[in-house]
């Protein structure tokens, strides 16, 4: 429990608080006017106070790093470890804590400053000491495990913070705080095996990270194509056969010297036996026109125009005879002349042919010749387009043995997942079952808890799920933002309750006046003489903070006087000395 709240700021309201119920009121002065507001008074800057000296971070933004704070110690003097212990820090130097009292039986020993004589632990082995003597965890992290119980977690659930978004959901004592924090931290708690919890994050983080290697995978150098390893396996199969192919071709490639000169030659030879072929063509074109030419010369018939005249009755004189006689050989001289050069043509024409014939014949051997050693090899160009191609196939070839292997991989441990998965829920129902008593404990003491606030009982269930356990709380019309605050309420005073029976917790629970907000007077009351039985029977320290027109007048039994438990110590409205620090800033 928590004995005083102190500082060296002249101004701080010091605070001496007694076992049981604890309130810390923040009245509304006289010649206060309505513009007056009591919601800087400090009640929720005492819960950050708390927490401050319990080891939580001090950023530049927590209030004891302002400027107006910095200077001071703020120190709390309660029970640790059996112990009367005094821990005292400043926003000045916030990453180590003076102590007084028996530290003997720490974990972590203090270090003694010689010059001011103060024992100084650092922050982080004050939350380590801190989670042994009031959790039972161990200082060692091997031991505590990567999503192992810690101090700042399971503390929180004893002084919610509303700047932290705690008084949002029963199971949860942040807004950041994650899921399997959560179950972790009341598996604990409520003194079931926080161990499966623990295994159950490992089995996200594996999941997570296999997610991750998949991603990795679809993201390589053969696009977006993903798949499983069956058709990773064709694909691989196909790639190594066209590499082993392009090996093979390489092995027996016969690189040619003079390649490019060889077949630019074959080329050459190629065009001119073409070229040949075409004036074979036209030469024998032109000995049929010349053949057909010469079979059509023939000299003129002398008779024919004799016997023309004479059917006409025109009588020639012998010597217009002679005359036919002379044009008639003259025509025939002509015709053998012109016979003579046709058959001379043909003659050339011929030979032309022959003579190109044989020198075709002689280039188309020496092309054959050429063709033969070409196809025997290749040009080392082209040996080296195959040698780079096989490159990338053995590139490709390797990028896909590897997706094989991710998949395969993948495929192999999200089967070992899910056997584990099935394996923890199925440990998680027998620790249920084995602890069952610790559950109907729980649940017993929420439904009582709620029952006394509102005529309906609320529920609290723990169930066993493939994802973890599931801690879920409800009460009547729970839509309702009091019912909501109430539903924390019970859970928190049930979790402080076991916890205490158990021998774990700071041995208080701190609730602020938020957690009232838009609760009805008559379950305020309530609720405060339910924490004060309640902490009274169980040997905890109840603290609550509040401001005094919110603090009931009706309500309570006839024999329960709430004044006995309100600190002598008041806030007020005053804006410049009635807060916790009697300064404003």
């Amino acid at each position: 429990m928590i004995h005083t709240v102190t500082s060296d700021l002249d101004s701080f309201k010091s605070l001496t608080f007694r076992p049981g119920l604890n309130i810390v009121l923040a009245e509304k002065t006289a010649e206060a006017t309505d513009r007056q507001t009591r919601n800087g008074a400090g009640k929720s800057s005492f819960v950050d106070l708390i927490h401050f000296i319990y080891g939580s971070n001090a950023d530049t933004k927590s209030i004891f790093r302002s400027e107006a704070l910095t200077p001071y110690k703020f120190e709390v003097q309660a029970d640790i470890g059996g112990h009367i212990v005094t821990a005292a820090r400043s926003g000045e130097k916030p990453s180590k804590i003076s102590i007084q009292g028996e530290t003997e039986h720490w974990p972590i020993q203090p270090d003694l400053d010689k010059k001011t004589g103060d024992l100084i632990i650092s922050q982080a082995n004050w939350k380590l000491v801190l989670g042994t003597l009031l959790f039972g965890l161990p200082t060692n992290d091997e031991a505590k495990g990567r999503f192992g119980p810690t101090f700042r977690s399971l503390f929180s659930y004893f002084a919610r913070r509303q700047g932290s978004g705690a008084f949002v959901q029963p199971t949860q004592q942040s807004g950041q705080q994650q899921n399997w924090d959560q179950q972790v931290a009341i598996s604990y708690l409520l003194g079931l095996d926080a161990n499966i919890s623990q295994e159950f994050q490992e089995t996200r983080d594996q999941e997570k990270a296999m997610k991750e290697l998949r991603r990795a995978a679809k993201q390589g150098n053969l696009g977006d194509f993903y798949g499983t390893s069956a058709q990773f396996r064709t694909r691989l199969t196909v790639a190594q056969g066209k590499a082993d192919r392009l090996k093979k071709q390489i092995a027996t490639f016969n690189v040619v010297p003079e390649y490019a000169a060889l077949e630019q030659e074959a080329s050459q030879l190629t065009r001119a036996i073409s070229t040949m072929n075409n004036d074979n063509l036209i030469d024998r074109d032109l000995i049929l026109q010349l053949t057909a030419a010469l079979e059509s010369e023939a000299p003129p018939a002398i008779s024919n125009v004799q016997k023309l005249y004479k059917e006409a009755g025109v009588v020639l004189p012998d010597t217009v005879g002679r005359r036919f006689e002379e044009v008639s050989e003259f025509h025939e001289a002509i015709v053998r002349n012109r016979q003579s050069h046709l058959t001379s043509e043909i003659t050339a024409a011929e030979k032309r042919i022959e003579e190109r014939d044989d020198e075709r014949s002689e280039q188309d051997r020496r092309r054959q010749q050429i063709m033969g050693i070409l196809q025997s090899g290749g040009a080392l160009e082209h040996y080296t387009s195959i040698q780079q191609e096989l490159g990338r196939s053995e590139a490709d070839v390797e990028a896909l043995r590897q997706q094989l292997e991710i998949a395969e991989r993948i495929e192999s441990t999200q089967v070992q997942l899910d056997i584990e998965r099935a394996r923890l829920q199925q440990a998680l129902q027998s620790d249920l079952h084995e602890r069952s008593d610790i559950v109907g404990q729980a649940i017993l003491v929420f439904e009582s808890l709620s029952t006394a606030l509102y005529e309906e009982a609320g529920s609290l269930t723990i169930g066993a799920t493939d994802n973890g356990p599931v801690f879920d709380v409800s009460i009547e019309s729970q839509r309702s933002k009091g019912i909501n605050n109430m539903q924390i309420f019970c859970f928190d005073l049930m979790l402080a309750e076991l916890a205490t029976k158990r021998g774990l917790g700071p041995g208080f629970l701190i609730h602020d006046s938020h957690l009232f907000d838009g609760v009805d007077e008559r379950q305020v009351a309530k609720a405060l003489q339910l924490g004060a039985a309640h902490a009274e029977k169980v040997g905890f320290q109840y603290i609550v903070s509040m401001n005094s027109d919110a603090l009931p007048e009706d309500g309570f039994q006839d024999d329960f006087d709430v004044w006995q438990f309100v600190n002598p110590t008041r806030l007020n409205d005053q804006e410049e000395t009635g807060g916790l620090f009697g300064i404003r800033f």
